[in-house]
C-alpha cells in the first residue's frame, strides 16, 4: 500500500492490523531508526558538534554537510551518517496533509482531507478518509518536543521519577516502545524542517470509556514495581527490559489504550525513560531485584532468606 499523503510504502489503513509479517519489518524499522539516530549523534560530537537538544542534528538536510565531506575523514562519517538517517527519518512538509504555508492553528487550518479528533499537551490527532490516524508532534521553543522522565534518589523510595520534556530520540523511542510491547502499529512518516513537527500514523481503535480502570490490563511484559523502589507521578508505573536494560514506561491509562479490531486492548501512547545506571548502582536491594525479576518477572522484591539465616 501507498500512503495517500506522502506516497510512501505503508502497512496502516484505518483499523486493520498489519499481518504478522508486516509488523515484524515495522519493528525493523523502528530498531534501524534508532541505531541510525546514534550513529548520527556519535558522528557529531566527534566533530565537536552538540546534540542535546536534538534538534538540530534531526533537522538537518543531508546536503548543509556535503560540502565538507571532501575535506576530513571524520566529515565524511558525519555526511555519510546523516544521509542514512534521512532515509528513515525524511523531510515532509505540513502542506503534503492539506496544511496551507505557514499554517498557525493545525486544527483550525487542517483542510478536508482531515478530521481533528483530540489535541494534548504532546501532540494533535487526525482521522483521514481511509480511518488511519495521523499525529503531529509540536516541538517547544526549546528545542524540546514530547516527553520523558527524570530521577532523583529519594528519602523513603529508592527513586523518583518525575515527567519532564522530552526529545527527538526519547520520542523515537516511545515509538519502538509502542510496537514492542504489542501496542497499535505506530509508523513514523518524518519530520517537517522548518517547523520540526514530527509526523506519524497509527492504526485505528476504538476508545475506551473516560478513566476506565487500566490498572489490571496493562501490557502482559509490563512488570510491577514495588514501591519501596520507585515512586512516579504518572499512572500505573511499571518495568520493561529493553535489549536487557531496565526502563520506566508509565501513563498507560484510558486515554492511552484502545481496542483494536480483534478486541485487544493496545496501547497508542505512553510515557518512558531507560532506568538510570549511577543512580541504581547505589541501591543494592534494587540492583539485586532487578537482576531476578529480569529472569522472573514475579520475583519478590526483596530475597528469600536462606534457611541457616533464620
Amino acid at each position: 500500500m501507498q500512503d495517500p499523503f506522502t506516497g510512501r510504502s505503508t502497512c496502516i489503513q484505518g483499523g486493520r492490523l498489519p499481518s504478522g509479517e508486516e509488523f515484524r519489518a515495522l519493528q525493523h524499522d523502528h530498531r534501524r531508526r534508532l541505531e541510525a539516530l546514534a550513529r548520527l549523534r556519535a558522528a557529531a560530537a566527534r566533530v565537536g558538534i552538540g546534540t542535546d537538544p536534538d534538534d538540530d542534528i534531526v533537522l538537518w538536510e543531508a546536503d548543509e554537510i556535503g560540502l565538507l565531506a571532501s575535506a576530513d575523514p571524520l566529515w565524511q562519517e558525519l555526511d555519510q551518517a546523516a544521509r542514512a538517517f534521512r532515509e528513515l527519518l525524511p523531510i515532509v512538509s505540513l502542506e503534503d496533509f492539506g496544511f496551507p504555508a505557514e499554517v498557525e492553528d493545525l486544527l483550525a487550518e487542517c483542510g478536508d482531507r482531515l478530521r481533528p479528533i483530540s489535541s494534548g499537551v504532546e501532540a494533535t490527532a487526525f482521522e483521514a478518509a481511509d480511518h488511519s490516524i495521523y499525529k503531529f508532534f509540536m516541538p517547544r521553543d526549546n528545542g524540546r518536543i514530547g516527553g520523558t522522565f527524570e530521577f532523583r534518589r529519594g528519602d523513603e523510595v529508592a527513586l523518583l521519577a518525575e515527567a519532564s520534556d522530552g526529545s527527538y530520540r526519547a520520542m523515537l523511542e516511545k515509538f519502538d516502545l509502542i510496537v514492542r510491547l504489542g501496542g497499535m502499529p505506530t509508523e513514523v512518516i518524518g519530520v517537517t524542517q522548518h517547523e520540526g513537527v514530527l509526523i506519524t500514523k497509527q492504526t485505528l481503535g476504538e476508545r475506551l470509556a473516560e478513566g476506565a480502570d487500566t490498572s489490571r490490563v496493562q501490557p502482559a511484559p509490563l512488570i510491577p514495581i514495588p514501591s519501596r523502589f520507585l515512586r512516579a507521578h504518572r499512572d500505573h508505573p511499571r518495568l520493561y527490559f529493553v535489549d536487557d536494560r531496565p526502563w520506566l514506561v508509565a501513563d498507560l491509562h484510558s486515554k492511552n489504550l484502545v481496542r483494536a479490531e480483534d478486541h485487544s486492548l493496545r496501547a497508542i501512547d505512553l510515557l518512558a525513560a531507560p532506568l538510570p545506571a549511577d543512580l541504581i548502582a547505589g541501591e543494592p536491594l534494587l540492583v539485586d531485584w532487578l537482576e531476578r525479576v529480569r529472569l522472573d518477572p514475579e520475583a519478590a522484591a526483596l530475597r528469600a532468606p536462606h534457611d541457616d539465616e533464620l
